[in-house]
């Protein structure tokens, strides 16, 4: 019985060794943490940050930060941090404000430094070598905060966008100044150092951007029907990124943000891929890296003498306004209003994983002595708390500042009410289209995506309803793992395309994705004449798609619009899905057509999609556009029916048309909502439908 109870209490002797315990602990706090802290306003951030302080070696010294499976777990959690940081940066967005980002990122790292040299030679009272590695510390920061403004839905916005790439280059920038101090002080600061480490970064860009794509895009396709590979995948690339910048020399932190850079064209936003990163990350992971950055706080450095916290205000005043200065400054250029200033400033603020590695490795050095060792943890502390709680009230301003942005009527459908219905006659050969109608939907809209099938009004048709729910269940799935609603919906009906029209209008849908029509023959031609007459019927924008390839291979779109289609009805909504795709694809948009159509479309802010535009005229010849696209492009045509204003004759049987002179190609094309057309299918004579709607 003794023993029994021994047993029991070294289990709980401080502190804990227990693997299993020790997880159990982490998983209660960040369960509870935000639960606590919500009640009182205050971020879940910080409440994790705090909770670190109370149960680390320096509060109740519940869990060693020493410990392997803490340290495994912290580790996890900053690689995590900056891959979903390199996923979520908006690439074209990033592109177009790549100067931005550079004069963002010299302001953050050279305004800091040069505060805090002065601060940490004359004031302080150190050398050179410790005053300018200090400094350089001031200049780094760590996007603790960006969680915050993920889940507030404004990763996108342009300042963040420029503080991420600010962020990279300052971050890297002190790590190289690391490298160089203590090669330095070592005496290995020589020409052969720095070939190697040219060499390495050289090796190392090679290996993620040219080679690791390709094999991702492969693994894709090759394991398609088992989606929770691509994930394992995912993890795999990420940790492998960072040891390979760790054997170049280069921080792991930034081998995964590359990984995430890689890696951000091949899965998107909407996709349940990129949910199940964020899911996984947002529980687990990245609130253990924050419980993890707690724990080396310690409080008790305060009371050690007037020294100690002189050092801590210098350097926790001369960070914060180091980052305010490069924030205004940026503002102050780039004319960006008061909230975005302080989104800038509290997501550049946070100081944790890079600040961390330059001080723990200048003490180790002996550079720096324990009072700025001691100092810059309290530092850590305050600049989250800080940091977080500008970020929290900034994000949430930007988020409804968005919100009640000035739409147009016809953005209603597009945005709160929007309805895609997507008729399926063979669920084996519809993934595609139902991966591109979740792609375009609006997150915003609380509808959800229909699928729909029509089922021939026989003996049969209760069972062949059940069948066709079956099949569907993959889809559904999908769906919600992409956090999308999916109704399935059947009706019985003589024929599909009049229980298509019917169904369409009886959900007062706004957008119908079509298969392709089918091939050469008597039958197949029939089957085309009766998409047409689908089309017709139809008062709805529709979207007739042929999708050759994994949506994420595309590396551009090319919209191809005949004159006037600018004033058609549904020509705001099809601009926006455009937009939208090319948003989640992270490709550009190359646009063929009049310069008035140009024109109205730049005059749209379009979320801030790349279009490229090259004015087309040889309309005696549509397909001559041909001379404009390349092998992996995703053509889009819009088209018109006939006796509206930018209908041309020459478009008719414009998928067949396609068809022929781009068999290889991804092709949508689209019919723009137009006015109810009468004699909506009225007869009971029987229609076809091609087999891949």
């Amino acid at each position: 019985m003794n023993d029994f109870f021994s047993d029991i209490t070294h289990e709980f002797t401080l502190p804990f060794t227990n693997p299993v315990l020790i997880f159990a602990v982490l998983l209660a706090i960040v369960l509870l943490a935000p639960i606590l802290l919500k009640r009182f306003n205050v971020p879940s951030i910080i409440g994790l940050i705090v909770a670190g302080v109370i149960i680390g070696p320096f509060g109740l010294n519940l869990i060693d930060n020493n410990h392997p499976g803490v340290s495994m777990f912290s580790t996890i959690g900053l690689l995590y941090i900056m891959f979903i940081v390199g996923l979520e940066l908006d690439l074209n967005e990033f592109v177009a404000n790549k100067n931005k980002s550079l004069v963002f990122g010299f302001f953050t790292f050279i305004l800091p430094l040069s505060i805090g040299f002065p601060v940490c030679h004359y004031l302080l009272g150190y050398d050179i070598n410790a005053s300018f590695l200090t400094a350089s510390m001031f200049a780094t920061h760590t996007l603790v905060t960006y969680p915050i403004v993920s889940r507030m839905g404004v990763a996108k916005n342009q300042a963040v966008a420029i503080t991420v790439g600010g962020t990279i280059l300052t971050d890297t920038a002190v790590l190289i100044i690391l490298a160089l101090i203590l090669s330095s002080s070592d005496g290995g600061l020589n020409l052969i150092f720095l070939l190697k480490l040219l060499v390495s970064l050289i090796v190392f860009s090679a290996i993620v951007f040219l080679l690791i794509p390709r094999i991702t895009k492969w693994f894709f396709q090759k394991a398609e029907g088992e989606k929770y590979l691509h994930y394992i995948f995912v993890l795999f690339v990420v940790f492998f990124c960072g040891f390979l910048a760790e054997l170049g020399g280069i921080e792991p932190i930034i081998g995964a943000f590359a990984a995430g850079l890689a890696l951000n064209r091949l899965i998107p936003h909407s996709s349940a891929l990129m949910n199940r990163i964020e899911f996984f990350g947002n529980s687990l992971f990245i609130p253990i890296f924050l419980i993890s950055v707690g724990m080396l706080v310690n409080i008790s450095v305060v009371f050690n003498g007037l020294t100690t916290v002189l050092i801590a205000l210098a350097l926790t005043v001369t960070a914060i306004f180091g980052k305010w200065v490069a924030a205004f400054f940026t503002q102050v250029i780039f004319k960006y209003s008061v909230t975005q200033r302080n989104i800038i400033f509290g997501l550049s603020s946070s100081h944790a994983a890079a600040t961390i590695a330059v001080i723990i490795v200048g003490y180790n050095a002996g550079i720096l002595d324990e009072y700025i060792l001691n100092g810059t943890i309290i530092l850590i502390l305050l600049t989250c708390i800080i940091a977080s709680l500008v970020t929290q009230k900034s994000a949430k301003e930007l988020a409804i500042s968005q919100e009640n942005a000035p739409f147009a009527e016809s953005d209603l459908g597009a945005f709160a009410q929007e309805k895609i219905l997507v008729p399926i006659a063979n669920p084996s050969n519809i993934g595609h289209h139902v991966e591109l109608a979740l792609l375009m939907k609006d997150k915003r809209s609380v509808n959800a995506v229909s699928l729909l099938g029509v089922v021939p009004n026989n003996e049969e048709a209760e069972k062949n309803i059940v069948s066709f729910r079956k099949q569907l269940k993959e889809f559904v799935q999908n769906a919600v793992a992409a956090e999308i609603d999916v109704d399935i919906v059947t009706t019985i009906d003589h024929n599909a395309a009049s229980g298509i029209v019917r169904t369409a209008r009886e959900l007062m849908t706004d957008i119908v994705i079509l298969g392709w029509p089918g091939k050469t023959g008597v039958l197949e031609k029939l089957l085309g004449d009766k998409v047409d007459l689908i089309i017709k019927n139809v008062d709805k924008n529709m979207f007739i798609c042929h999708i050759e390839q994994e949506l994420i291979t595309h590396k551009r779109i090319v919209v191809i619009s005949p004159p006037l289609v600018e004033r058609e009805l549904g020509f705001d909504l099809w601009l926006q899905k455009v937009v939208k795709l090319s948003q989640e694809l992270s490709v550009p948009v190359l646009h063929l057509g009049h310069p008035d159509t140009q024109a109205v479309i730049s005059s749209k802010k379009n979320g801030g999609a790349p279009f490229i535009f090259k004015q087309f005229v040889d309309w005696h010849d549509p397909l001559s556009c041909g001379d404009n696209i390349r092998e992996d492009d995703m053509i889009i045509f819009v088209s018109a029916h006939q006796g509206y204003l930018s209908h041309m004759s020459i478009l008719d049987h414009l998928p067949t048309r396609l068809e022929e002179r781009f068999p290889h190609h991804s092709r949508i094309v689209i019919y723009p909502k137009q006015r109810v057309v009468e004699g909506l299918l009225e007869s009971d004579d029987s229609l076809f439908v091609p087999s891949n709607f």
